[in-house]
């Protein structure tokens, strides 16, 4: 069994620019080996000569070689992953960390409400879903940025939308010239739908700021603290639960997750 810690080389072998300051790398590992990933889990990525840094796989589950990243330059690292070209080499580890718990979906209505960046780790397991549509129920959508400008995956946002067994909605804080749509937070969306709570699983992830107030959105829908589900990616660092970046209490998201129920987040002091 390939030990997940030990680095492996990986080439661009795609670039696409979601915003200003943020572009989605497709990678590829050179010994042609499947990713394996399950959506929710992270890879460490190292520039050469730079660092690392840890990132979401932001594509869906599947066996090819192929898988996304989507960065925002934010720090040295992901600045000089921006700086990329095609056919360029960086060192990857991983798939670390838990995942989203697919099983439990099987049967069930799902919710996603994704802020900015966001949204990126929610898209693994949105796609993973849509690959095998007929095993969910309800697949709504919900996804807000700053403006129109900072909406990611603008093409596939027009997919859900047009598609007729997906209810997906969209909403910026700031309007810009030409926008039509939802001007609002992403809560706002929430007067817009009702759900079944006793047969919804919820997930989330963006700001910590956003996520709180969902969370409160969602329990006042009435769905069970178990059932509302977010990636905490904030702070890893090393991904092996050694540095400490990521530790909350006695709890190391790099390890213990990054993906968590409200119940287990609320019981670590994240609320």
């Amino acid at each position: 069994m390939r030990d997940l810690y030990l680095p492996r080389i990986a080439s661009v072998v795609g670039i696409r620019d979601e915003t200003a300051d943020v572009r989605t790398l497709r990678l590829e590992c050179d010994d042609r080996q499947s990713l394996g990933h399950r959506p929710g889990q992270f890879m460490e990525v190292s520039v050469f000569g730079i660092g690392e840094c840890p990132l979401c796989v932001s594509s869906a589950a599947g066996p090819g070689p192929a898988f996304e990243h989507t960065v925002r330059a934010v720090g040295t690292v992901t600045r000089a992953l921006h700086s990329l070209k095609v056919g360029d080499k960086v060192g990857v580890r991983g798939p670390l960390g838990n995942s989203f718990p697919i099983e439990a979906t099987k049967g069930m209505d799902v919710l996603f409400v994704g802020g900015g960046i966001g949204l990126p780790p929610l898209r693994s397991l949105i796609d993973t879903l849509l690959a095998s549509r007929g095993d969910v129920g309800r697949f709504i959508i919900l996804y807000g940025a700053r403006t129109p400008s900072d909406l990611v995956y603008k093409d596939e946002l027009k997919e859900w939308e047009n598609r007729d067994d997906v209810e997906f909605q969209v909403t910026v804080d700031v309007a810009q010239e030409g926008w039509t749509g939802n001007v609002g937070v992403v809560t706002t969306l929430f007067r817009n739908i009702e759900v079944d709570a006793s047969r919804t699983l919820a997930f989330t992830c963006g700001p910590p700021i956003m996520i709180r107030f969902v969370i409160q959105g969602l329990l006042e829908m009435g769905i069970a603290e178990e059932r509302i589900i977010s990636t905490l990616e904030r702070q890893m660092k090393c991904g092996v639960g050694k540095c400490g970046h990521c530790a909350i209490g006695h709890t190391y998201v790099c390890t213990d997750g990054p993906v968590f129920t409200y119940k287990q987040m609320r019981q670590m002091g994240e609320e």
